[in-house]
């Protein structure tokens, strides 16, 4: 298995945490140097607070594990495309790599402002998208 699928089957396992408590079933990990660091997913409800995305999540408890606010040597494997909100903070992080599962084609950075990321941030779209995206869909269909 290439190590960006096996990664990103760990954000799934995220994802799948957030849905089990009620949450948007988005998951990530941020992974340095061939070792996951952090892992984080959707706390919005459970936190009351909009900000509590799982990139937020997982850039928080990075940061404390390096014990810096800069995120030079990492990657970050998330479900979904970070919104701008999150697209921003890894900006901030100076994040080397964000590899991600499902486009988001409202709500995603991408269709706002891709130049929000740190230049020499390069991004992967598309790792196990399909599952990635029936995820979050399965989660809305069932609150309709």
């Amino acid at each position: 298995m290439e190590p960006d699928e096996k990664y990103m089957r760990e954000a799934l396992r995220e994802a799948q945490a957030a849905a089990a408590e009620d949450e948007v079933p988005i998951g990530a990990v941020v992974v340095s140097r061939g070792r996951i660091i952090a892992k984080g997913h959707n706390m919005v409800e459970t936190l009351s607070d909009p900000t509590a995305h799982a990139e937020m999540i997982a850039i928080t408890a990075a940061c404390e594990a390096v014990g810096g606010k800069y995120l030079t040597d990492c990657t970050l494997y998330v479900t979904v495309e970070p919104c701008p909100m999150c697209a921003a903070a890894l900006g901030w992080s100076q994040i080397s790599r964000i590899v991600y599962g499902a486009p988001d084609p409202k709500r995603g950075y991408t269709g706002f402002s891709p130049n929000l990321l740190h230049p020499k941030t390069e991004v992967t779209g598309g790792v196990l998208a399909d599952e990635c995206s029936e995820l979050v869909s399965g989660y809305f269909k069932g609150k309709r």
